[in-house]
């Protein structure tokens, strides 16, 4: 911000800010790096050229002709971002502080508004409470609109950091989390129903890079279809940039488990060959473990004893973050983050294939292995499915 203000400027940059990331003690450096790297990659081509540390927050200066509409759905879609500020950038000085406000709301259609000012740098000559007094006095008179504390139609925030301070009235809330690949790479099973998307969001949100699997029968599923799991990860890579998708073929184990297991087993045993299919993938990739969409007693395979059952057979830690959730829960989630209306597009799930109508709701380890043992080959046709499974890049 120059000296000499006008009524023509606008919001030159973002302040955004983050919570759980502050906590980091030690570690926050490496947290704020990635958070800043991830903004970087993500912001490049909508109007920002500078991303920065300041103390306790991060600045995003932005171009002139920048669009404050996709800044703002990029901004929001990016974990470990708890709120940001569509901000002017200036000097240190109460006056130059009161003009920009004024040049921000002068043309603003407002009644009632308050200020608000946090000031991380202590040696600015002001309290944040003088500062408030002081700006909210000067727009009253100037802009003759009241002052109100609660239910106001503005708030006007003000930062006085250091080096500068920042003004600003649009405000908006982020996802919060940590930023995406700060908390290592994991693999997620992606059905192509409601549930499995929001669990791959909410662990981008704890800082995971989620990498996708879709298990399908191709006898069953046609190109046109396999769209609907492409357009549910590239609304995801929203969230963290760039996606990897395995589509893993699965007729030929399916056939093989549809002969020889008993219908009210299939699901089960389904499964358990997915959980291997899984694990053979996520040693390929180096990843921590697998995400499922399973939330408990949804479905048949879904209780305590079938989920032991399948879990089981995994050697790699399997993280179902949605396992309390009841599922209005989980429907309003993906409608927040948009995956909803792709999911509910209907799309034959291999699954559901051949089962029971009263599938087995508490088997037991030693009974699924019993019937594994009938499936010749089985090991083999799941390196087969590995093998022959087609891999996807999505990238913003």
């Amino acid at each position: 911000m120059h000296k000499e203000l006008n009524s023509s400027m606008k919001e030159n940059c973002i302040v955004v800010h983050y919570s759980e990331i502050g906590t980091k003690k030690g570690n926050r450096d490496f947290f704020e790096m990635k958070l800043i790297e991830n903004l970087r990659r993500k912001l490049k081509n909508v109007g920002v050229n500078r991303v920065y540390r300041r103390y306790g927050r991060v600045v995003c200066d932005m171009e002139e002709d920048a669009d404050l509409d996709r800044l703002t759905y990029s901004l929001e879609r990016t974990p470990g971002v708890s709120n940001f500020l569509f901000a002017m950038k200036g000097p240190l000085d109460i006056e130059e502080i009161k003009k920009a406000c004024y040049a921000l709301l002068e043309e603003e259609n407002f009644d009632t508004f308050r200020v608000s000012t946090t000031r991380s740098y202590k040696g600015f000559s002001l309290s944040s409470q003088e500062v408030n007094e002081i700006v909210g006095e000067y727009i009253s008179s100037k802009l003759k609109k009241k002052v109100r504390l609660k239910d106001f139609d503005v708030e006007l925030h003000i930062e006085i950091c250091e080096k500068e301070a920042f003004v600003g009235y649009k405000k908006f809330r982020g996802i919060g989390g940590l930023p995406v690949e700060s908390s290592g790479k994991l693999l997620c099973s992606l059905s192509g129903g409601i549930d499995s998307p929001v669990a791959a969001f909410m662990m981008m949100k704890r800082g995971c890079s989620v990498i996708f699997v879709h298990i399908y029968n191709s006898l069953q599923v046609g190109e046109e279809l396999l769209k609907k799991i492409r357009d549910i990860v590239e609304k995801l890579t929203e969230f963290q940039i760039r996606s990897k998708l395995y589509i893993v073929p699965f007729e030929s184990l399916q056939k093989r488990i549809i002969a020889s297991i008993p219908s009210r087993y299939r699901m089960i045993v389904y499964r358990r060959y997915m959980m291997r299919i899984l694990n053979k993938l996520c040693m390929k990739e180096g990843c921590g473990g697998i995400v499922t969409g399973d939330s408990i007693a949804q479905v048949a395979s879904q209780t305590v004893e079938n989920l032991n059952c399948i879990f089981e057979v995994s050697s790699f830690p399997v993280f179902s973050p949605l396992i309390g959730m009841n599922k209005e829960e989980i429907v309003e989630m993906a409608k927040k983050i948009g995956t909803y209306e792709i999911s509910i597009r209907p799309y034959p799930d291999c699954c559901s294939f051949m089962i029971a109508e009263h599938p087995e709701t508490r088997a037991r380890s030693e009974e699924l292995v019993k019937l594994e043992n009938l499936l010749d080959g089985a090991d083999e046709l799941v390196e087969e499915c590995v093998e022959k499974a087609k891999i996807e890049v999505i990238e913003l």
